[in-house]
């Protein structure tokens, strides 16, 4: 649309090319030369005329939009209180880079839409509907991610047995037996999973030689499709990169995306099992607190010693089993067993990872607030605690 020149995006890509700077730093107890430098070489951009008088006439202004919090969501001094989105992220470039992320999320917000912020729903479906029997497909792991479950749901969907799909984790001395199972699956128009291909980087070789000469078409069935996961290494095989469809479940960012993604995972995805509780509305209001739940001690991870004592990698399976004993104990007592509920979810299922001892002892703090009876009776129950 011929919204962005071509000199702003190349400054705010490169900095621009260093020069002797003439100009004396008007703030230098906060502002530092390399900022002053680049705030010189943008000066000569159009529409950043005048960055240098404005920081020399104002420093003090200035020095409240580099300590702001936000200085990306700010009003800049005169003469940039209206200055376009672009110039904008040159400033924010000059004066806070580490700021650079957020105020780049923004830009794309306004221009595109959020959607082009959220990573799509894992489609499974597409990525098979892409494929044929000799195109392996290659789930690229992040931590917490397990797609074995939502790969045996899918096969169901699509009329692939459980009994015909064949599971590995490859390690020492797994190679060769799955090179037989991929011999075997090539004939019966079956699946193959190989695990933590990662793992097997002295059998990566043998496994490219597998790929190229004994998956062709005129000797494999239609059905067969083999499935790879790793972990991003150097040793795994450019060639099966480049000719496999290539997956990855990237983790949730944010709560919301966090409590979206478990609504649309399974079991809870399932109709049945969401329809399946007797008493549907405990079961619900206790299911979306579980979810909050799982996503909050997921979203600790990101503030490091702040979040937990050590970074516990919490996936999707402690959120299964989780649920499942929920729906369970529901259906079969009449009165809600929270006590149960609590040591199972707190010290098993989630606990269960956990080493620190203050760490557990903030995980059953955390879980408590949303396993406990005023959830279930209060309509407008606040999960906040306000004493903090």
């Amino acid at each position: 649309r011929g919204e962005v020149e071509d000199s702003h995006w190349r400054f705010f890509l490169t900095g621009g090319v260093a020069l002797e700077n003439p100009y004396p730093n008007p703030a230098p107890e906060w502002l530092t030369e390399k900022s002053w430098s680049e705030i010189v070489r943008a000066n000569d951009l159009n529409g950043l005329g005048g960055f240098i008088e404005s920081v020399q006439q104002k420093p003090n202004a200035w020095k409240d939009v580099y300590d702001d919090s936000s200085p990306h969501a700010v009003t800049f001094p005169s003469p940039f209180e209206e200055a376009t989105d672009l110039i904008r992220l040159v400033i924010v470039r000059c004066l806070r880079p580490d700021k650079v992320v957020p105020a780049v999320q923004n830009f794309i917000e306004r221009k595109m839409g959020r959607q082009f912020l959220e990573p799509p729903a894992f489609n499974l479906a597409e990525s098979y509907a892409d494929s044929s029997c000799c195109t392996p497909l290659i789930f690229v792991l992040s931590p917490g991610a397990d797609p074995l479950n939502a790969l045996i749901r899918f096969g169901s969907d699509v009329g692939i047995k459980p009994t015909d799909i064949q599971s590995i984790s490859l390690g020492q001395g797994q190679g060769p037996i799955a090179a037989k199972m991929i011999h075997t699956a090539i004939v019966e128009g079956s699946w193959v999973v190989l695990q933590n291909c990662h793992l097997a980087a002295s059998w990566m070789t043998a496994l490219e030689q597998i790929c190229n000469e004994v998956i062709v078409p005129e000797k494999t069935h239609s059905d067969f499709r083999l499935w790879l996961t790793s972990y991003p290494s150097e040793d795994f095989p450019v060639s099966i990169l480049q000719n496999g469809i290539k997956m990855t479940n990237e983790p949730p960012k944010g709560l919301r995306s966090n409590l979206l993604r478990s609504y649309s995972t399974d079991p809870i995805s399932n109709k049945n099992f969401w329809n399946g509780c007797n008493k549907p509305h405990v079961w619900h209001k206790m299911l979306y607190g579980l979810c909050f739940f799982h996503g909050l001690v997921q979203e600790r991870i990101k503030y490091g010693a702040l979040g937990w004592n050590i970074p516990y990698q919490f996936n999707d399976s402690d959120l299964r089993i989780s649920v499942r004993q929920l729906q369970m104990f529901l259906n079969d007592y009449d009165d809600l067993p929270m006590d149960a509920l609590k040591y199972l979810t707190g010290e098993c299922n989630y606990g269960g990872r956990v080493t620190d001892g203050n760490d557990r002892r903030c995980l059953v703090s955390l879980l408590s607030i949303f396993y406990n009876h005023d959830l279930v009776t209060q309509e407008n129950y606040s999960s906040s605690v306000p004493s903090f």
